[in-house]
């Protein structure tokens, strides 16, 4: 047999043990070891002694969001320490733009910045003659100027969301999860040709660091969709060359609807001509159906039992009534989705166990794979249902390292150790995905199996010593479990022959946790195809 490539002279770290060759026909491996070392191929291709790894799988990140970030002003902690920083930034920006125009910064978190939310006021000092819109490094909440404020229907804010304001009662122009759909009819929808940019440069960035597949966690509406046309602008991108990983798209529940169908039909609850998870190919599928049940823990707007820390009175708020949560997870289950619900709060994640409690006593359905997102605050009680359910949690190790000290805050030490568990959920037999859930954090895939493993907060607190993995468990949630995630697991996550030939080659073996401050990327293939070489 000739194949197209033999990748050879490196460590192929297989489900069974290393070996040395690799080769790839149409796309696909199909063989390893001496046996492929010995075929006829196209091409051979020396990868130096390079240790090789399945690609890297983020199970939730945000492609497009992270791409258009690229084009705004940068307010992280690499750029800005104090709110007269965001200031001083906003105002560089608007002397560059045209008046009247728009300035989007994004990345900044309260918690990493002297003075706290930057305000309405200091945003009409530095940019007077713009509208101004700042996104919080969650993506949970939004501040605008006064300019922006002044077109928004304040007297409607919609359920799950809050308009803050200061002790007189005048708004800071700070908007809290839901409250920044005010914002839409201003901004919305993004042109198809901006997000296929963003999805073209976001997966540049993505083969650099050795991805070759995502989970992309909402498309099509709420409060993370672009536009109601978002899968069109994967399909360009696909269309013209563009689209670099391999993506899966969860779709936004609210774009989900009723259909007309036959009585003996499951479609009830779907998208057009009955379209639901699993439809697509090898490049771009629809995957779960993504709903929001609260926010965030830093921002501290997550659904809790018990107050936030050194907060009387604030236990956060779910973005939706428990009931209208409920019901959506039982129709879309009924009508054959697999569901990723967004739960951080402890209050939250035990709403959604309940309400994938009743949509499964309702409607058993075995493989399922429902997931819970982030899953944040996980009471030791609620433990056992999780797994009991099958559910998948998806929580983000990177989160520990860059925003881990505000979680903490925002905690306590009574709530520390069930902040984004990862021991725990192999211990109780879940099969365990990695994600960034970028742009929120830094997703580079290497960062964050060193934080798996470490669990060290950038103020340097171990949180959660019990749930730290080791790095070969890391790495294989990092390449098998996200793939177990998006049922891919038949055509990724693992060096097996019939599988995708997608792989990174890496300069140390990143199983060697003494390894992971100095290992690298050295080259990413994606079908077969080297696309990317440091």
């Amino acid at each position: 047999m000739r194949v197209d490539a033999v990748y050879e002279n490196a460590r192929f770290l297989t489900p069974w043990q290393p070996v040395r060759a690799l080769a790839v026909l149409h796309g696909r491996i199909v063989a390893l070891g001496d046996e492929a070392a010995e075929l006829t191929a196209r091409r051979r291709i020396d990868l130096d002694g390079a240790t090789v790894v399945p690609g890297f799988h983020d199970a939730h990140n945000h492609m497009a969001w992270f791409g258009m970030t690229l084009d705004e002003v940068p307010l992280g902690p690499a750029h800005c320490a104090s709110v007269e920083d965001v200031y001083a930034a906003v105002a560089r920006r608007a002397a560059s733009e045209p008046k009247g125009g728009w300035i989007v910064g994004s990345g900044y978190d309260q918690n990493k910045l002297v003075g706290g939310h930057p305000t309405r006021q200091g945003l009409d000092r530095a940019a007077p003659e713009h509208h101004v819109r700042l996104k919080h490094t969650s993506g949970h909440m939004s501040v605008v100027n006064s300019r922006v404020l002044d077109q928004l229907d304040l007297a409607n804010v919609p359920v799950g969301g809050d308009l803050v304001r200061d002790a007189d009662g005048v708004p800071t122009g700070l908007l809290r999860e839901q409250a920044q759909l005010l914002l839409r009819p201003l901004i919305y929808p993004t042109p198809i040709a901006t997000v296929a940019r963003a999805i073209d440069r976001a997966g540049r960035q993505f083969l650099a660091e050795g991805i070759t597949s995502v989970q992309e966690a909402g498309v099509g509406g709420g409060l993370v969709g672009e536009t109601p046309c978002e899968v069109a602008a994967y399909q360009r991108a696909r269309d013209e060359g563009t689209l670099h990983v391999r993506s899966t798209l969860m779709v936004a529940s609210s774009v989900l609807h009723e259909l007309e169908h036959d009585p003996a039909d499951d479609v009830a609850f779907s998208l057009d001509l009955g379209l639901r998870s699993g439809f697509g190919d090898e490049w771009l599928r629809i995957g779960p159906m993504k709903i929001f049940a609260d926010g965030s823990l830093i921002g501290r707007t997550s659904a809790m039992h018990d107050d936030f820390a050194g907060e009387p009175g604030n236990r956060g708020y779910f973005q939706l009534p428990e009931e209208e949560l409920a019901e959506t997870i039982l129709r879309a289950h009924a009508a054959g989705w697999q569901i990723a619900t967004h739960a951080i709060g402890d209050r939250a994640v035990t709403a959604v166990l309940d309400a994938y409690t009743a949509a499964l006593t309702a409607h058993p359905r075995a493989g399922h794979r429902h997931r819970i997102e982030h899953c944040g605050v996980l009471p030791p009680a609620e433990l056992h249902r999780l797994a009991q359910l099958e559910l998948i949690p998806v929580p983000q190790g990177r989160f520990v390292n860059e925003i881990g000290d505000g979680m903490r805050e925002a905690l306590g030490p009574e709530r520390e150790a069930w902040c984004y568990r990862g021991r725990s959920f192999l211990d109780a037999g879940c099969m365990l995905p990695a994600s960034s859930d970028r742009p929120v954090v830094n997703g580079a895939p290497l960062l964050g199996l060193a934080d798996l493993v470490r669990r060290q907060t950038a103020g340097g607190h171990l949180l959660g010593a019990d749930e730290c993995l080791t790095a070969a468990e890391a790495l294989r949630a990092y390449t098998e479990g996200s793939a177990y995630a998006a049922f891919r697991e038949r055509d990724l996550g693992t060096l097996e022959p019939g599988k995708l030939a997608d792989f990174v080659a890496l300069s140390a073996d990143p199983t060697d946790e003494a390894n992971l401050d100095s290992v690298r990327v050295l080259g990413t293939v994606v079908g077969g195809e080297l696309v990317y070489q440091s």
